[in-house]
């Protein structure tokens, strides 16, 4: 019952629309007698039974015609095979009575339709294709040949007459209708794909372009067969007799050499002086020569023809023309469209914006050459923008090669010679890329440009310090030491001694740097290290923790070392009254609650520990710093808890979200701890521990990949914070390794935990 519904529902469709067509060409409704349809459809049982046993009768017998037919164009036999027709017939489906009552009905209306108003080709073409669906094709073929000497002038029906009949009736047919409408484009198409060889196809094409010359369609089509030469000459004719097809110029100047190709695109220029695709197929094949001056000009004409022209583009457009030419590897031709429209329609107050917004939708769509133009537009008219001169480096770094992010480092720095970052990065592009010399020249003129400038200083000191030139390194220290006197030259001057074992000269320089910058806590920080793990002088490191925690007793970092230095030297208990000390100095400081914990787990005093953790979460609930440190030191029984606490107080803290993954890897749920890492170093990707326990657990349960990957993302982001990374990063054994390096010996030291 379902297919005889769509069965009725597709002649349904089919009648109305050839009704409806009719009515609204003719002007009115086919009328049809109520009493005979209902007549037709309201059958008794036994007539309606025998009817449609006819039809299904008819049915086979005209399958039988139609396969006689066939026979007769294949070898002229008119006998039918009886066990072959009984065959046959057990494969043809069985129309229902609805099948038949539909089709009568679509009869009837469709008659009434072609009656009524015979001019109507919708309902030729109908009326032969309810007969082609009933099986009755040569119904269907008498149909539309009566459609077409009704209606000689209308193309579908002659189109619809050769999609009826064999192959070589079709052609007489087309011919006929081609008698009757030379300008028709679709009946010379049929006939030509009618056609099994390529040459009686072109026969056919240039018979019908010589009956309709101006047809871009048929020129296509006549074109496609021919070879690379043939087709050149045929463009060359279609050219001239469909000089407004753009499409037509464009593919004739790609078949000629490079000055035919010109003259070419200079006749289409004239004769469409207002098409941007012809002038910027110009550029394209002026930049293919070479003629970059040439691309320019030719961009800037084109802009200027289009508006005598009145030809509106938009500046959307032009970008992307900008972009397919980039696309078409036509770099300066996307540059110079860039150059001349980038401004159009752009208020002046909004120009660094939405340049701003079209270069980085330009990265977005990988358009790196048309992102380059739009950014040095923007560099032209906001010179002394900072902000987009980082952009620039920035691009060029991710984007761009070696040379050309030299080159925006040199003209930020020529144009904003005061700021500092253009040079000590361009510096440490040439040092990393071996060029030592080339390095201290920008850095010489780096000084030129900033002669009291702190970070230039250091950046030459550091050169020289990573080069092994210690001696330059001692010169230049001293030199800033007198002409840009700081409390962090001084440190990197004491520094550099004490890696170079110069104790006693190291502590002299802390000394007269503290004279001259007292609060500076770093120099009591380096002094009581020398003292305290170099030089083993407890009493004298005791000293310069005790002076600095006078004047910097913010400095948590000198807290900690001091109750380092006495756990290490007296007593756990010295060392927890100077964190209940500093806990007072500095109230809700949550990395002093976290040192007191870990010295009572250290000394074995889990209860302290405990009670701590109870009071620092309670004085500082949404620090993720402690809510981690609560997730991995609770007993198993509690960490779940702890851990949805934690997440609820703080969702986005790195360091609690490393914990939680920490706890997934220990319930070998390894694809959520990876989830979880994932998200830790996209939060935070400076936290070195972070990174660190992510390689420890592709140590343990990831593939090589994966492990390769997590290092290298780790290299690029170059971490510099987290407890255990700063611990190992800063020892002096560790100084010059590199962050691969770090990275192995701080996983290796937390990798137990998983």
């Amino acid at each position: 019952h379902h297919a005889d519904a769509t069965s009725g529902a597709n002649l349904d469709k089919m009648v109305k629309t050839a009704v409806d067509t009719s009515a609204t060409s003719s002007g009115f409704a086919s009328s049809i007698p109520r009493s005979s349809t209902a007549g037709s459809v309201s059958v008794s049982n036994m007539s309606g039974l025998a009817e449609a046993r006819g039809t299904v009768l008819g049915m086979s017998l005209d399958k039988m015609l139609t396969t006689k037919d066939n026979n007769n164009n294949n070898n002229g036999n008119d006998q039918v095979d009886p066990q072959g027709y009984l065959t046959s017939l057990s494969s043809i489906p069985i129309a229902t009575m609805t099948e038949v009552g539909d089709i009568h009905k679509a009869r009837l209306l469709l008659k009434s339709v072609i009656q009524t108003n015979p001019q109507h080709g919708a309902g030729w073409i109908a009326a032969s294709r309810v007969e082609e669906a009933a099986g009755k094709v040569q119904q269907a073929r008498k149909l539309i040949q009566e459609g077409c000497a009704a209606c000689p002038d209308n193309e579908d029906v002659w189109l619809e007459a050769a999609r009826l009949h064999p192959v070589e009736v079709s052609k007489t047919i087309l011919a006929t209708a081609v008698r009757r409408m030379p300008q028709s484009v679709q009946i010379f198409l049929k006939a030509a794909d009618l056609e099994q060889s390529d040459d009686k196809k072109k026969l056919v094409l240039r018979k019908a372009l010589e009956a309709i010359p101006t047809s871009v369609t048929l020129w296509k089509a006549a074109i496609e067969l021919e070879d690379a030469e043939d087709a050149r000459i045929l463009l060359s004719v279609a050219v001239d007799k469909v000089p407004t097809s753009v499409e037509m110029w464009l593919a004739l100047a790609r078949l000629e050499s490079y000055g035919n190709a010109k003259k070419v695109l200079n006749k289409a220029r004239k004769k469409l002086p207002a098409e941007r695709a012809i002038w910027i197929a110009a550029a394209k094949l002026e930049e293919s020569q070479n003629k970059d001056a040439v691309v320019d000009q030719i961009i800037l004409k084109a802009v200027q023809s289009l508006e005598k022209h009145d030809a509106v583009i938009s500046r959307v457009h032009w970008l992307k023309e900008a972009e397919a030419a980039e696309a078409a590897g036509a770099p300066l031709t996307s540059s110079a469209i860039v150059k001349h429209t980038i401004d159009l329609g752009v208020d002046l107050e909004d120009r660094q914006r939405t340049w701003l917004d079209d270069c980085n939708s330009a990265l977005g769509r990988g358009a790196v050459a048309t992102a380059r133009a739009i950014m040095a537009q923007s560099l032209t008219a906001f010179p002394s923008k900072k902000a987009l001169w980082l952009q620039a480096v920035d691009m060029e770094r991710k984007h761009g090669s070696v040379s050309s992010l030299d080159e925006v480092l040199a003209a930020a720095s020529e144009r904003l010679p005061r700021a500092e970052i253009f040079w000590l990065v361009r510096a440490k592009e040439k040092w990393l890329a071996g060029s030592i010399e080339e390095s201290r020249n920008v850095l010489t003129q780096a000084f030129a440009a900033n002669p009291d400038s702190e970070a230039v200083w250091l950046a030459a000191v550091k050169l020289e310090w990573e080069t092994g030139e210690y001696d330059r390194a001692r010169v230049l220290l001293q030199r800033a030491r007198e002409r840009a006197p700081t409390g962090r030259v001084y440190m990197k001057s004491a520094l550099l001694e004490r890696e170079l074992k110069e104790f006693d000269t190291a502590l002299k320089l802390i000394e007269e740097g503290i004279g001259k910058f007292p609060k500076y806590e770093k120099l009591y920080m380096m002094g009581g290290q020398i003292c305290g793990d170099d030089l083993k002088l407890e009493q004298r490191a005791r000293d310069f923790f005790q002076r600095g925690l006078k004047v910097c007793s913010s400095c948590e970092v000198l807290w900690i070392l001091a109750s380092r230095l006495e756990e290490r030297y007296t007593s756990v208990v010295k060392a927890r009254s100077i964190f209940d000390l500093s806990r007072l100095k500095n109230p809700k400081n949550p990395e002093l609650w976290v040192q007191a914990i870990r010295l009572e787990r250290r000394s074995k005093n889990e209860k302290l520990a405990v009670t701590l953790m109870a009071k620092a979460i309670q004085e500082c609930p949404n620090s993720g710093l402690l809510r981690a440190e609560a997730i991995i030191s609770a007993p198993r029984t509690e960490q779940k808890s702890k851990c949805a606490e934690a997440i609820k107080r703080c969702p986005d803290d790195p360091v609690v979200i490393t914990a939680v993954a920490t706890l997934f890897a220990t319930e070998r749920k390894y694809e959520k701890a990876r989830k979880w890492l994932e998200r830790s170093v996209a939060l935070n990707p400076d936290i070195g521990d972070s990174w660190a326990r992510f390689y420890a657990f592709e140590l343990a349960y990831g593939t090589v990949e994966q492990q390769d990957g997590v290092k290298n993302r780790c290299i690029q982001a170059d971490p510099k914070h987290g407890s255990v990374w700063s611990s190992i990063s800063k020892a002096m054994d560790n100084r010059k390794k590199s962050v691969e390096e770090i990275l192995k010996l701080v996983a290796q030291r937390i990798g137990a935990k998983f």
